[in-house]
């Protein structure tokens, strides 16, 4: 399927979308904790634009196979497309890069409302770059690994929340539809793998 035709326009129903909105808080609420988003025709990560954008909301879908999910984004939501920079629903649906991170808007010290959610697809939760969680909402520490999230990526992020209370807040998500949610409090440390 291309265009994910049957699905264009259809959007989620309310019950799906209100059980996504209770994930996404409850992700944020407890970071590095793993939320298991609904399954649906649309990729996992998504879920989160699909469920929260609206009218005001500007969204991005960054890609690479051509899918033309951006379409699908905002003939279900009605919410204008934006330039990444400027995106307060930013979508990764191929390999991230730490450009992607830092481009993403950080909103301001007056106005820290304003900045952007920034989706990252990931194969796993598992098996990459381990980091270990701290601040409001986590419990002693975490430690996640998410695939494909490597060193480089977990610096850009670090950068991109460092005046707070601007900055960005991450959901990361598996193609199952694993996530965990990383707000701008958290605080994010690589760690040495363990042998």
């Amino acid at each position: 399927m291309t265009i994910a035709d049957p699905i264009v326009g259809i959007g989620l129903d309310p019950a799906t979308a209100g059980r996504i909105y209770r994930d996404v808080l409850a992700a944020y609420t407890r970071p590095g904790l793993e939320q298991m988003l609904p399954s649906t025709d649309f990729p996992a990560a998504l879920l989160p634009a699909l469920a929260l954008a609206d009218l005001d909301t500007g969204v991005e879908v960054l890609e690479s196979d051509g899918r033309h999910w951006l379409e699908v984004l905002t003939v279900a939501t009605g919410a204008p497309v934006t330039s990444a920079d400027r995106a307060r629903y930013l979508t990764v649906l191929r390999a991230p890069t730490a450009d992607d991170l830092l481009t993403a808007t950080r909103g301001s010290a007056l106005s820290p409302e304003s900045a952007a959610t920034v989706v990252v697809e990931v194969t796993s939760l598992r098996g990459g770059t381990p980091v270990e969680l701290t601040g409001p909402g986590v419990k002693e520490a975490e430690r996640i690994s998410p695939s494909g999230f490597d060193e480089q990526l977990w610096r850009a992020r670090n950068e991109a929340t460092a005046d707070f209370p601007a900055g960005i807040d991450l959901l990361i998500v598996a193609e199952d539809g694993a996530m965990v949610g990383i707000p701008r409090t958290t605080r994010v440390v690589p760690i040495a793998e363990e042998n």
